[in-house]
């Protein structure tokens, strides 16, 4: 199924709600792997110069034992220091919060950012971390037992799956 979401419209929100951070030379890092496609497009649409940053959390994640690993590690990929830099945090879609900690997790390995501002292109409901994004493309409501994934990267498009249990 797919939820009616105008991912370019969803996109020039987050692109106008990012412009004031512009002034901080900030570094883009996006979790992969549908918010390193998101990531991605900011990046070029913002004009900045600066390259990318992705991250893997696979390692870094709580919840093993439900899940399982992930079949497809990448490595995390930061082209500068994060040492007192503003970084901005890009994921597809935010809702129990728990991949958000293990990215901050992760981030702070490599060292201590002066600020963090998460965007998010879909928020949803049912947070079970206290993780608020600060930029949002767009608000959705799902049901408790329907998760949202996005589709790419060529096209960027939001499917609704249902799951059990």
């Amino acid at each position: 199924m797919t939820v009616a979401v105008d991912i370019d419209a969803a996109l020039s929100r987050m692109i106008e709600q990012l412009q004031p951070l512009l002034k901080y030379n900030p570094l883009i890092i996006g979790i992969h792997t549908g918010g390193a496609w998101v990531a991605d497009r900011l990046h070029e649409l913002l004009g900045i110069k600066e390259p990318l940053g992705t991250l893997d959390i696979s390692f870094y994640r709580d919840d093993f034992t439900h899940v399982g690993m992930n079949p497809q590690v990448r490595a995390s990929h930061l082209p500068v220091s994060v040492e007192g830099r503003h970084l901005i945090l890009v994921d597809d879609v935010l809702h129990t919060g728990r991949t958000i900690r293990a990215a901050l997790n992760e981030i702070f390995d490599y060292g201590r950012p002066a600020s963090v501002t998460l965007a998010v292109l879909i928020e949803r409901g049912g947070r079970e971390l206290p993780i608020e994004a600060q930029v949002v493309g767009e608000h959705i409501t799902l049901g408790k037992n329907q998760r949202a994934k996005l589709i790419g990267p060529d096209k960027l498009e939001l499917r609704v799956q249902e799951t059990h249990g």
